[in-house]
């Protein structure tokens, strides 16, 4: 039977899980949990997505994410497929690792926000040694939601939840810690009544969700790459061998990814004289510019 086409939208936050195939675990030490958090900390970063909740368990994986305009396709695929790769390699097997598509719904409420973070923080209490304690649990986020574990990946944004329980982040933290423990025997599909949130939160719903439009033009995005870094595009773009373009064509390749959405074959079309294996290259090289270099930041702003 053919798939049902997944929901998106360019403005939309998820509810992510993701499974592995029956006969083996997703994870089979702590140090596979932490490599898995490494390359979701890479990705959000060259993606520039952002993670609000997450729980790793032995067998599947939880993520509330909001990719900020990026593809949700694209980005779990991105992820998953490096996390396979490094797990094949690893222990040494082949073939699938997840079972099929991960999962995704679409949260679009204050309701399901706020529930689906405790839902995915109260995710280990079934592992004995968690039952009840679940903010140990060094594979979740909810430690670092109540400040008793360093965010070492650097990688959560607890603000966008805690920011509804009050605007002093020790009685956030103190209200958000009673609030997962309520919603501990509750289902995130459940209806639930206005006067529960109204005992927790202190401030007005506002969405303050950010996205980045991905569907620009990328004729019209690499003639403004051109035109903010002060080169011709002509003499530029297509100098493959030119050692000082190397720069520019990587930076090049890495907003149309991120920007347009562009598969490495498009990229291979609109900058031209380079290879798949080159285009990839390339473009991490121009993930690494916008990180370590002021000058690629700075236009990077400017393009969106």
């Amino acid at each position: 039977m053919p798939r049902v086409a997944r929901k998106k939208s360019s403005e939309c936050m998820y509810h992510i899980m993701s499974r592995s195939i029956s006969e083996v675990n997703l994870f089979n030490r702590d140090e596979d949990k932490r490599y898995y958090l490494l390359l979701l900390k890479r990705y959000c970063d060259k993606f520039h997505a952002s993670i609000y909740a997450y729980c790793l368990m032995d067998n599947h994986v939880h993520l509330y994410i909001n990719p900020n305009g990026a593809d949700i396709s694209t980005f779990m695929h991105s992820l998953n497929s490096a996390y396979v790769a490094y797990f094949n390699r690893k222990y040494k097997r082949h073939g699938h690792l997840f079972q099929g598509r991960f999962a995704s719904t679409i949260v679009d409420s204050l309701a399901y926000s706020l529930t689906l973070s405790a839902y995915i923080h109260n995710n280990c209490k079934d592992i004995p040694e968690y039952h009840g304690r679940e903010e140990q649990y060094p594979f979740s986020s909810y430690g670092i939601y109540l400040g008793i574990r360093k965010d070492k990946e650097d990688l959560v944004d607890t603000s966008f939840i805690l920011r509804h329980f009050s605007e002093n982040i020790v009685n956030a933290r103190k209200k958000y810690e009673l609030f997962v423990e309520a919603m501990k025997d509750t289902g995130i599909i459940k209806e639930i009544d206005a006067e529960i949130f109204k005992a927790y939160l202190d401030n007005e719903y506002r969405s303050e969700k950010k996205f980045i439009v991905r569907d620009k033009n990328p004729e019209e995005l690499l003639g403004r790459v051109c035109e903010i870094l002060g080169h011709d595009r002509a003499t530029s773009l297509y100098a493959k061998y030119r050692r000082e373009k190397t720069s520019l064509r990587a930076f090049a390749a890495y907003v149309m990814r991120v920007l347009c959405g562009c598969t490495y074959k498009e990229i291979c079309r609109h900058i031209g004289n380079l290879s798949l294996s080159g285009v990839v290259r390339l473009t991490g090289i121009g993930y690494r510019l916008c990180i370590q270099n002021e000058q690629y930041q700075k236009a990077f702003a400017l393009l969106i």
